[in-house]
């Protein structure tokens, strides 16, 4: 990427890029509704499928993922082992219907990057960044 001012780097590394994945489209369309409130915050890319998903992390290594945990296929904790690999440096949110603990134990068990929240949460992702350390002030 080519940026032809200081103003467009201040303003680009003033973001926090942002993949949504999600199979369910009116879903996917709640969360990016409440990304939109806050103007640091940048979608960058939506993947509907796991498969999709590790490739657009590769490609843009974006600084958070927010991942839905009931993928189907290959769900969202095997896709979050993927992405661990391509995009190391990308912040992991899990999304779920459920706190179920064995699910909060799986996704836990993949490194101090990941946290899980519950989609009755979604209202609140703001507090959950700073302590995912994304190192910037929202």
């Amino acid at each position: 990427m080519v940026l032809n001012s200081l103003e467009e780097a201040i303003s680009y590394e003033s973001f926090v890029r942002i993949l949504v994945v999600d199979d369910f489209a009116d879903r996917r369309r709640h969360v990016l509704e409440k990304l939109r409130e806050n103007p640091s915050l940048q979608v960058v890319v939506v993947a509907s499928d796991g498969h999709e998903a590790v490739l657009k992390a590769e490609e843009l290594q974006p600084d958070m993922i927010l991942l839905d945990i009931g993928l189907p296929k290959l769900n969202g904790i095997g896709v979050a082992r993927h992405i661990r690999k391509v995009a190391p440096e990308s912040k992991i949110l899990f999304l779920s219907q459920e706190l179920d603990p064995y699910v909060v134990e799986e996704a836990l068990s993949g490194g101090d990057t990941v946290s899980l929240l519950s989609r009755m949460l979604a209202a609140n992702y703001w507090p959950l960044w700073r302590r995912l350390g994304l190192g910037r002030s929202l």
